[in-house]
């Protein structure tokens, strides 16, 4: 099949019961390739090949942008891994 093949992939990984490692992710990929990943931690866009560098850098520059997809960490990652392990230490 001849194409493109492009996605986003957003992740909350943690390890501790508290939350407090707590690190959002959002890699973009193009063709099965991660070219661009964003990390919490680090509160900005990173580029993984020469297509990701060029994305970086003009992602970057949107401060609105980095600030709300670093307080995802809080909106909406803790409060989904809450739920979902509140539902499963209920049911031990």
């Amino acid at each position: 099949a001849d194409g493109y093949y492009q996605y986003q992939m957003d992740e909350c990984v943690y390890s501790t019961s508290d939350y407090s490692d707590m690190v959002f992710l959002r890699s973009l990929s193009f063709n099965k390739d991660v070219f661009l990943q964003f990390n919490s931690t680090e509160g900005k866009f990173v580029g993984l090949t020469e297509l990701g560098v060029m994305n970086a850098e003009r992602m970057n520059k949107d401060q609105a942008q980095l600030q709300a997809l670093k307080a995802y960490v809080d909106t909406g990652c803790r409060p989904n891994a809450q739920n979902s392990d509140s539902s499963v230490r209920d049911k031990a």
